[in-house]
């Protein structure tokens, strides 16, 4: 799955700076290499697991 993401992730990067160099700027383009980014960052953020969550299972 990570091998997908990655790839995903910075290609929506380089549309994002691709687009923001154009002289003539598209909102919508821009609006989805965002939100194509943030989704692809939560899902690998997803596998990580927490500190807190460590924490917690040692105080009960």
């Amino acid at each position: 799955m990570k091998k997908i993401v990655i790839p995903i992730l910075i290609l929506a990067i380089l549309v994002a700076l691709y687009e923001q160099r154009s002289a003539q700027k598209n909102v919508y383009v821009m609006v989805i290499a965002i939100v194509v980014f943030m989704f692809g960052m939560m899902r690998l953020s997803s596998k990580t697991s927490s500190k807190n969550k460590q924490k917690e299972e040692d105080n009960v």
